[in-house]
């Protein structure tokens, strides 16, 4: 998948820079050219967008693979639950989240109590399964005991968390060079997924090759025992008969 998603890439590339040399030729072409460019953007975007139901003190927790020195951000929304009306209302104001994100090493990055409504950010520095956990701080919604909160979460990996809107007024980019920005970035993003896969492919490796000489010295081991306690056997044996003059 990776490598086809660079396959488009540079060939979205390519045809931008032919725009650029003969833009003037094809200006006309250059809205509809837009529109399909920003098409294949959102098919290769790579956000996860999800909600999930709660208790007053119940712990949720996720599983992200993410490559190293990747940039991640996580915007949430609560709903509180009203018997009143049977529905969730529209917004959860004095109840707040707890936010903890650990390594792959089992290192905290990220242990934060946040609003209702907010967004964290964290940045990986090891290459693996990075555990989200989200928790609601019970003591503000301790009267509605027994209901239920639910949580939008939206997590945004890599270059899809960068906000290329505010760069661009920031840097003031022109729409090509901003795109040219967008595609280098999903560039590097694919070449740490890459690297990922690799470093995931060492370590299958690495188990794999651990197993069998775990499995080979097992063998051995179970050889030897057998041999040990046949030669024994037959000492016993052999003792027995020679005691009983039967030999």
């Amino acid at each position: 998948a990776s490598c086809v998603a660079l396959t488009w890439l540079f060939a979205e590339f390519r045809l931008i820079i032919y725009l650029h040399h003969f833009g003037r030729n094809l200006s006309k072409m250059w809205p509809s050219l837009v529109k399909t460019l920003v098409c294949l953007f959102l098919y290769l975007s790579c956000s996860s967008a999800l909600y999930f139901h709660i208790g007053e003190t119940e712990k949720k927790c996720f599983i992200e693979e993410i490559p190293d020195e990747t940039m991640v951000v996580g915007k949430y929304k609560t709903q509180l639950f009203d018997k009143s009306i049977n529905d969730y209302l529209p917004s959860s104001p004095g109840v707040g989240m707890h936010v903890e994100v650990r390594d792959p090493d089992d290192k905290v990055l990220l242990s934060k109590a946040y609003s209702s409504e907010g967004r964290f950010t964290f940045t990986s520095h090891t290459p693996g399964e990075h555990v989200l956990c989200l928790y609601s701080n019970s003591t503000k919604w301790g009267l509605f005991a027994g209901g239920k909160l639910r949580v939008h979460l939206d997590i945004q990996v890599g270059e899809h968390a960068i906000d290329y809107s505010q760069i661009a007024a920031k840097d003031k980019l022109t729409e090509l060079q901003l795109r040219v920005r967008q595609l280098l970035d999903q560039v590097e993003q694919i070449q740490k997924e890459q690297n990922y896969q690799r470093y995931r492919e060492e370590r299958f490796r690495q188990t794999s090759e651990s197993t069998n000489q775990r499995v080979l010295w097992w063998s051995i081991a179970q050889t030897i025992i057998l041999l040990v306690t046949g030669f024994w056997q037959m000492r016993h044996l052999k003792s027995f008969f020679e005691a009983k003059k039967l030999v």
